[in-house]
């Protein structure tokens, strides 16, 4: 819609400096097909979206399907949570020149602090209890007490039906969580990469947090 601007300033004779045109307009004289100069535009950045291929369009998230086939699908995920408030959302007043006053600091270390890792799991109507741990998350952890002591339970009393859902974290795909999703009989339903919204899970540690 920038492209408006400029080209009523053209038509009206007004001597604008090419330093005023946006970095980038390549022509003052392009406008955006499908809209006369008169419209009531305004100038917005584009919404970005993830760019998918013909392999995620052919992924099993299906709209279509019932709940009956919902309710075999566990969304999984796991959340890092501070034990430090985030004092960067902190506004104070204060006037010019005054910005390192001791009254207009705040103390706070560079690195983030302790915190907790949190997974969990949920399903239509039924969820897995939280697993809290304090260390970073490792395939062998991903296995050991994920797998084996939470998600195999579902598995046993779901059946052949089940479909587990987890992200592209490093730890995910390790070789050794592979190998014992495959020696469970635990099929994993592919997963757009980058497309975390699609977990109805995220949902959850946003009221969490």
């Amino acid at each position: 819609m920038i492209f408006y601007v400029v080209e009523l300033l053209d038509d009206w004779n007004l001597d604008v400096p090419s330093w005023k045109y946006p970095r980038n307009v390549e022509s003052p004289r392009v406008s955006s097909p499908g809209f006369s100069n008169d419209s009531k535009m305004m100038v917005r950045r584009p919404v970005r979206c993830v760019p998918l291929t013909a392999t995620h369009r052919r992924l099993p998230v299906n709209a279509l399907w019932t709940p009956q086939q919902w309710s075999c699908v566990i969304f999984s995920d796991e959340s890092r949570f501070s034990l430090q408030s985030d004092s960067r959302r902190t506004l104070i007043w204060r006037a010019p020149g005054t910005r390192y006053h001791q009254e207009n600091t705040i103390e706070r270390h560079r690195y983030n602090g302790a915190g907790w890792l949190v997974w969990g799991g949920i399903i239509l109507d039924s969820r897995i209890d939280l697993h809290v741990q304090s260390v970073t998350m490792t395939g062998h952890i991903y296995r050991d007490v994920i797998l084996e002591q939470h998600v195999l339970l579902f598995r046993g009393a779901m059946g052949a039906e089940f479909l587990f859902v987890d992200d592209n974290a490093r730890p995910h795909g390790a070789n050794i969580v592979d190998e014992c999703l495959q020696s469970e009989d635990i099929t994993r339903m592919d997963w757009p990469a980058y497309s975390p919204d699609l977990n109805p899970i995220e949902h959850v540690w946003d009221m969490l947090g």
